[in-house]
């Protein structure tokens, strides 16, 4: 503990928390085939996504538990969102097949990597991944509400990078780090290491 605050209770940490949360209500909107409420639902997770980190930036609540509850939140609502996908669209999901088992693959090697090579979550919060959910959540609702489906497919190339560069950090450093933003940063770890 540093500063008399718990590492494991604080703000972000609880923010996340509700973004793990909102999975089964997730579940629920698709199976109900609710897609409205799905969208906010979704939307709003994606918002609990950015206020966890503001949240641990603006009062130093930064921890390396924080960040790997962070990875397992993105990982669990991506993974939600592949599978609800389905339910509540299969006709488009199946026309855009390629671009979903893409995505979803970049999504998922990089935390297999890091599982194989530290037995963890790995939780690197590259600025690249960053920029990649963005693009592809966009896409991702703007295929789904019918009004351009173009987004969704260039979302790949920033999938593809993004998870590219999080093996390429994984395969480069020693020990298990978290925040490690780009792949320039974790080359000057292993330079120090």
């Amino acid at each position: 503990m540093s500063n008399g605050i718990n590492p494991i209770i604080n703000w972000p940490n609880l923010v996340s928390v509700v973004r793990i949360l909102t999975a089964p209500v997730l579940f629920y909107f698709a199976l109900e085939q609710q897609p409205i409420w799905f969208m906010i639902t979704l939307i709003f997770a994606v918002f609990t996504d950015v206020l966890d980190g503001f949240l641990a930036r603006m009062l130093n609540q930064i921890t390396e538990f924080g960040s790997y509850l962070d990875s397992w939140g993105d990982f669990i609502i991506y993974s939600t969102l592949a599978i609800c996908a389905w339910i509540l669209w299969p006709e488009i999901v199946k026309r855009e097949y390629y671009y979903f088992i893409t995505i979803a693959l970049c999504f998922t090697l990089p935390v297999v990597v890091g599982l194989i090579k530290f037995h963890t979550i790995i939780g690197y919060h590259t600025w690249s991944v960053k920029l990649a959910v963005a693009v592809t959540l966009t896409g991702y609702v703007l295929l789904f509400s019918g009004v351009f489906d173009g987004l969704f497919r260039i979302a790949i190339l920033f999938c593809l990078y993004a998870a590219a560069e999080e093996i390429a950090i994984t395969l480069l450093i020693r020990r298990k780090h978290t925040d490690i933003r780009t792949v320039w940063q974790a080359l000057k770890l292993k330079s120090e290491e």
